[in-house]
């Protein structure tokens, strides 16, 4: 039997680093996350059809991933501390905008400019904690900014549900970009310059660096593996709000408790699967949390008319099961690229994600119907069943991701030439 590894305890520095990327991914995240909340909201104010909303949500997404691709090439080339800022100021403008924005035309062009910005931050983050962090470090340290996505849920989206009952469906994305102001000076203030991939350079051209990326192919099973995951998150997330309110009965005034109840659940679970990823096998715990959430997609999405409170518990059930899967497989995935190579790995995997996720959104926009704004979605059990299949060969290929981690953990040195100077 195969012994349980060591904990490997942080520095101080380290920790203000995992606080810094932590609030980072949870404005991010909750930038992205809160569509889906005002979903309905926006669906009934613009007059909007599923596909015309679910166009919203992948505006974002499609043109984060075509900004992932166009700076995978880059993201070698530069201190990872100045590139953080650059693309997090760029995101504060474009949320901005979404604050301002009045019609349908206006809203899409915003998404895109903010996820131009936004979508590169989380493949920057990546590089950083892939740099910092030995793989024996990073389950835990993927638990807690991941934490970012329970935390959006918790204080985030009923804040910005609150906020846009009260006044209108612009209101959070103003709130959001207010906090990433303070956030940004603070990562200009207390993050030290990341460097020391720089010396390792050693082609001139970012088409060449870009290109050497790719071909590699331990690269493209990663890349592949990343894609299918994305589809298989992303399908249900924009329709959530939508269908709990039309076929499941649940209030608009209750939407609030929803989200917030399965979000304190994912910041008590998370840390939890890290630490757990750590100790056991990263596979295991996402092969596990993997056939959970099919379980609990196909019983989630065939639900009609049911009592809030069982609502709340069968979401929170598949919460689990979703949460527990982007740790292990964040935490596997960073172990593929090497020193040189991490910056446009990170930009090209964080660029497939997001259009994949965008070919989610969409798809599930071509899926669900909704014959009027108030009749009940239908089809949404399809995308439950689209799911399931995608996620059996999510588990086959992050099989293959866990073989090559395994792999270069015997190759440990190129994390202590980072580590040793914090």
């Amino acid at each position: 039997m195969k012994p349980k590894q060591e904990i490997t305890p942080f520095t101080g520095y380290q920790k203000m680093v995992i606080f810094l990327l932590a609030i980072t991914q949870f404005t991010v995240i909750l930038d992205f996350m809160v569509m889906s909340p005002l979903g309905d909201i926006l669906m009934k104010s613009m007059s909007l059809k599923p596909s015309a909303f679910g166009f919203a949500v992948s505006a974002y997404a499609f043109s984060a991933g075509i900004s992932g691709l166009l700076t995978a090439g880059f993201a070698d080339k530069f201190d990872r501390k100045k590139l953080l800022l650059f693309f997090y100021i760029g995101f504060i403008v474009g949320t901005i905008f979404c604050g301002l924005a009045h019609t349908y035309v206006e809203l899409v062009t915003a998404r895109i400019i903010t996820g131009l910005f936004g979508g590169v931050i989380g493949s920057i983050s990546m590089a950083i904690i892939t740099d910092i962090f030995s793989l024996q470090q990073r389950g835990r340290v993927m638990g807690f900014v991941q934490m970012g996505f329970g935390a959006s849920q918790v204080l985030g989206v009923p804040i910005g549900l609150y906020l846009a009952n009260i006044w209108d469906w612009e209101a959070p994305f103003l709130v959001i970009a207010g906090l990433a102001v303070i956030i940004a000076i603070l990562i200009f203030i207390q993050l030290k310059p990341l460097t020391a991939h720089l010396a390792f350079q050693r082609e001139h051209s970012a088409l060449k660096h870009l290109w050497h990326t790719v071909k590699k192919r331990k690269h493209r099973i990663g890349f592949t593996s990343t894609a299918l995951l994305s589809i298989g998150g992303f399908m249900m997330m924009p329709f959530g709000s939508a269908f709990a309110v039309n076929n499941l009965n649940v209030a608009q005034n209750k939407l609030f408790i929803l989200f917030m109840v399965s979000g304190v659940c994912s910041l008590i679970i998370m840390p939890l699967i890290g630490r757990l990823s750590d100790r056991i096998s990263k596979f295991k715990i996402f092969m596990v949390a993997s056939i959970w959430m099919m379980i609990m997609c196909v019983v989630y999405t065939n639900l009609s008319g049911t009592s809030f409170w069982l609502v709340v518990f069968l979401n929170i059930l598949m919460m689990m099961g979703v949460m527990s899967r982007m740790i292990p497989s964040s935490a596997l995935t960073s172990a593929i690229p090497d020193l040189e190579d991490r910056g446009a790995f990170m930009s090209i995997n964080s660029s497939l994600q997001q259009i994949a996720g965008g070919v989610a959104a969409a798809i599930a926009g071509m899926i669900v119907v909704q014959k009027t704004e108030y009749s009940p979605l239908e089809n949404y059990n399809i995308v439950g069943y689209v799911i399931v299949v995608i996620s059996i060969i999510s588990i086959f290929l992050m099989y293959r991701v866990s073989k090559l981690a395994v792999g270069k953990t015997a190759q440990p040195a190129e994390d202590v030439v980072l580590t040793e100077g914090i």
